[in-house]
């Protein structure tokens, strides 16, 4: 015998308080008697009130103990008093679908997720009817599909909408989520049961310790399998023209194996590798190839004819990589000495130098850079420009005066255009001496007086106050690398640095060239939406448990992570000393009894019975007192005693 909604204290509490107010009606008399009388006049007002006195005993004492019984037995139905064991009554069961990709594989014509559902059903039947089920769908998270519902329809429901991830399994997560709802929002806990192939790495295995009330029912899959790890691409250092590949390969069954493997660039095979594998081994083959063209980058591991048991799981033996076209930054140069600026531009890479003479000047020109080299254009260009000591009438910023025997002596080294220059104390024969509007940026200075300023735009521009190979950076490296910063800020996609990378989803750990401000770098998907991040010294690392696209933006680096070659685990986990396979069958009728509605059916009929037993009396006691006939005859209302 138990209660289903209220706890013995909490019906004990209830129950004195309603009883006691009921006690106290009966106890507690504070009417006057009523007197019929011709007239007023001759009754003295008395300063001293009447003395009102509590009835100290009951006059219908079986009325009293009748209406405290309805009231017991209405409360008993509130609080859901059943015969049998709460033990057996309702449990609370957490059932753990593996969602991994793993899943997906045929063994036969049907999925291992087809038969996983097929014995989560099955174990769902096998509970008692008053069970209650958690599903979880276990893949890199935890993720509930449905709360604990006793409900079977709903139980199937989430079972059947189950589909494999894209995201490996960890198995571990899942667990402690388990063992967290039970102790949260479970009174009595029962199972919790993992349905799967249970492919995890090596290492959780290993420290993998399931939980005293565990399950395990294994969906056996196939054994043999190869599959790409890796596939990662980025420009060589050496010529910004040749892409190097890197391809990791693994076996993740029992015997040796040999498998080719193609690289395609645009439909068109760039490199080809057979592989010889050992038991749980991985290889890894890199190569270079040259393309200044966009195209579509494809990793394929071909079938095997010996075993076909490679056309049970497919997804990790092909991979996508679309390659960025060479970024090439036109940049076109007005000049009356084009050769002095000749090896300046040429020494460049990432953009194509155009000299033109000063007479073919087109201020219509709306795409590249355009450098005016010591004149002044009758209009300004109508795109991103540099200007080399412009004529004073001439200058987009003002000159403000011209001075000789200047010494450079202070870059601007935390913006992009003063990155890397250090080069101080220059002797300049002559310079132009701007007076920069507010929102200008002042790259160099000589005491504290702007030497080259740039506007932000748009369109950008940078006025530099001298020329730097008639001075005395002629032969200085600091010449070369201030024309490319230039151009680096107007066009960063020229210089941008590209890596792609193919993997699973998860955490992903990245190397940074040098340590950056996180304020500078950015996370996002291929939708746009930004992911958060961490970063210790030159090490970022995010997560995502979504496959898709990731990109890196740090500085003109961009890194680009294609999370979608799901990777199986190394091992397949099969623990001891736990309960494998499906339960025995439950008894089909229920552990206990419900006798509620009974109850609620005994205390209206006490509460009934007391009405007419007693009601009556009460109307023949106030009708012989010389009640109006209205009262006695509709006791809508009475008094408990």
């Amino acid at each position: 015998m138990f209660f289903l909604n209220l706890s013995l204290p909490e019906f004990l509490t209830i129950l004195g308080s309603l009883s006691g107010v009921v006690v106290a009606l009966y106890l507690l008399d504070r009417l006057r008697k009523h007197h019929t009388v011709p007239t007023l006049r001759f009754f003295a007002a008395i300063e001293k009130p009447p003395v009102l006195k509590h009835r100290r005993k009951l006059q219908q004492p079986w009325s009293l103990l009748l209406q405290l019984i309805s009231l017991l037995l209405l409360l008993l139905a509130i609080a859901q008093l059943r015969f049998g064991s709460p033990v057996r009554y309702s449990r609370d069961h957490v059932l753990i679908l593996d969602v991994s990709p793993w899943m997906a594989a045929r063994l036969g014509p049907n999925r291992l997720m087809d038969q996983a559902r097929i014995a989560a059903r099955n174990y769902v039947n096998a509970l008692p009817p008053a069970d209650r089920v958690m599903v979880v769908r276990a893949g890199l998270l935890a993720t509930p599909a449905l709360l604990f519902e006793s409900d079977r329809k709903k139980i199937q429901l989430a079972i059947d909408q189950t589909q494999p991830g894209a995201a490996s399994l960890n198995l571990q997560g899942a667990l402690d989520f388990a063992r967290r709802a039970q102790r949260v929002q479970s009174e009595r806990p029962g199972e919790i049961v993992f349905i799967g192939a249970a492919r995890i790495p090596s290492d959780e295995a290993a420290r993998l310790e399931p939980p005293a009330n565990f399950r395990f029912i294994p969906i056996t899959g196939p054994s043999e399998h190869v599959g790409l790890r890796k596939i990662s691409v980025h420009r060589a250092m050496d010529d910004p023209d040749v892409w190097e590949v890197f391809l990791a390969v693994k076996n993740y069954g029992t015997a040796a194996r040999s498998i080719p493997a193609v690289v395609n660039f645009g439909g068109s095979p760039v490199a080809t590798r057979r592989f010889v594998l050992g038991p749980g081994v991985e290889e890894s083959f890199s190569f270079r190839f040259r393309t200044r063209a966009r195209g579509w980058l494809e990793a394929r591991l071909a079938p095997s004819e010996a075993l076909r048991q490679d056309a049970a799981f497919r997804q990790d033996s092909r991979a996508i990589l679309e390659l960025p076209p060479r970024g090439v930054a036109p940049v076109t140069i007005y000049s009356a000495e084009p050769d002095l600026l000749r090896p300046i531009f040429t020494a460049i890479p990432g953009i194509q130098a155009n000299f033109l003479p000063i007479a073919k000047y087109d201020p219509n020109a709306r795409t590249g850079i355009v450098v005016l080299d010591h004149f002044a254009a009758p209009s300004p260009p109508a795109t991103q420009s540099v200007w080399i000591e412009p004529p004073i009438n001439g200058s987009p910023i003002p000159v403000e005066t011209i001075q000789s025997s200047v010494k450079l002596n202070q870059w601007l080294a935390d913006h992009p255009l003063g990155a890397g220059l250090r080069t101080r104390d220059i002797e300049l024969a002559s310079a132009e001496i701007f007076r920069p509007a507010p929102g200008d940026i002042t790259v160099a200075r000589s005491n504290a007086r702007p030497l080259i300023v740039a506007r932000p735009g748009p369109p950008k521009i940078v006025v530099l106050g001298f020329h730097p190979v008639r001075s005395g950076l002629k032969y200085q490296l600091t010449t070369p690398l201030l024309f490319a910063n230039i151009i680096r800020w107007m066009e960063p996609d020229a210089f941008r640095s590209w890596e792609l990378t193919a993997g699973a989803a998860g955490t992903v750990d990245v190397e940074l060239e040098s340590e950056t401000d996180p304020n500078t770098v950015r996370v996002q998907t291929e939708d746009g939406k930004s992911l958060p991040f961490t970063i210790e010294g030159k090490a970022l690392r995010f997560f995502t448990a979504d496959p898709g696209i990731v990109r890196v933006l740090a500085g003109d680096r961009e890194l680009v992570y294609s999370l979608t070659l799901p990777q199986p685990g190394d091992t397949v986990w099969r623990p001891a000393n736990v309960k494998l396979g499906l339960p025995g069958r439950a008894p089909a009728g229920p552990a206990s009894r419900d006798i509620w509605q009974w109850l609620a059916i005994l205390g209206a009929a006490g509460l009934l019975a007391d009405w007419i037993l007693f009601g009556r009396i009460d109307r023949r006691t106030r009708a012989s007192r010389g009640a109006p006939q209205s009262e006695a005859g509709f006791p809508w209302w009475r008094k408990a005693s």
